[in-house]
């Protein structure tokens, strides 16, 4: 668990490179790269993720380019393998990546399951994640919340663990808090919550359970007014890691007075 500051030397360390910043987002859904832009700088996100097989990153020279709008020199690109069904298609575009990036190796690794729920396929992603640590990438791994293959991932070299909340889009916030918390407490990585949030509230609590960060992409690009939506996760954030350090009460059933009344005159 890294010290926390508020000076702002509480950094998230993910494969050797550290940020200050434990919002990540996504680049897709956006109306346009202006608005991507303007979202991505509200919500001070360090890292940013973007679908190789869906976003040009420079393969077609007649379309805007994302890397335009989001320059590497400011931001950590963090490819993704969005759309991929099987572990060959997966480690597949991480090539393809690395080679667009001149050999960038930080990947965020998704095996996806049924076309429904976006759920992960969790057998092909955990041969897809062997594959790709054995060819040098550090691998940010989205998975279901089990514990059990959480250890599994992290024992085979992932760089983070990145359970869902939710499933991806549905914004129905933390379903099961109590999964996310044996993974937190066991984990020797950070554990980023990945899909599922759909406000700042869901955020918060998010890292009030000692998640190390939050990775987001509908939660902010649908809102009415995502960039408003971008400042407000980046405040959730912050303020669900700085409770998660101060230490919140024990819940009571019953009330317990702020002032005690022992000693009061008459």
């Amino acid at each position: 668990m890294n010290h926390y500051s508020p000076a702002g030397d509480d950094l998230l360390t993910v494969a050797g490179r550290t940020f200050h910043s434990r919002l990540l987002t996504g680049t897709g859904k956006y109306k346009d790269f202006d608005e991507t832009r303007r979202a991505t700088e509200a919500a001070g996100a360090q890292i940013v993720t973007l679908a190789i097989r869906r976003v040009n990153i420079g393969q077609d020279a007649s379309q805007p380019n994302l890397l335009d709008a989001l320059p590497p020199d400011r931001f950590t690109l963090l490819p993704n393998t969005a759309g991929c069904y099987t572990a060959d298609d997966a480690v597949r575009t991480c090539r393809l990546a690395r080679e667009l990036l001149d050999g960038h190796n930080l990947v965020k690794l998704e095996v996806l399951g049924d076309e429904r729920t976006l759920y992960p396929d969790v057998v092909q992603t955990l041969v897809a994640a062997e594959k790709l640590v054995a060819d040098g990438f550090d691998v940010m791994v989205y998975t279901s919340d089990d514990p059990i293959l959480a250890r599994r991932l992290e024992a085979i070299g992932c760089a983070a663990i990145m359970p869902l909340a939710a499933p991806i889009g549905s914004g129905l916030g933390i379903q099961n808090r109590y999964n996310l918390l044996e993974i937190i407490e066991n984990a020797k990585v950070p554990v980023i919550v990945d899909a599922g949030v759909g406000t700042a509230s869901d955020a918060a609590i998010a890292m009030e359970l000692g998640c190390d960060g939050v990775l987001m992409n509908t939660a902010i690009a649908g809102a009415k007014n995502p960039v408003l939506m971008a400042h407000a996760m980046k405040l959730a954030v912050e303020a669900g890691r700085a409770a998660f350090h101060a230490g919140r009460i024990p819940r009571k059933r019953f009330a317990s007075a702020s002032s005690p009344i022992d000693g009061l005159v008459g």
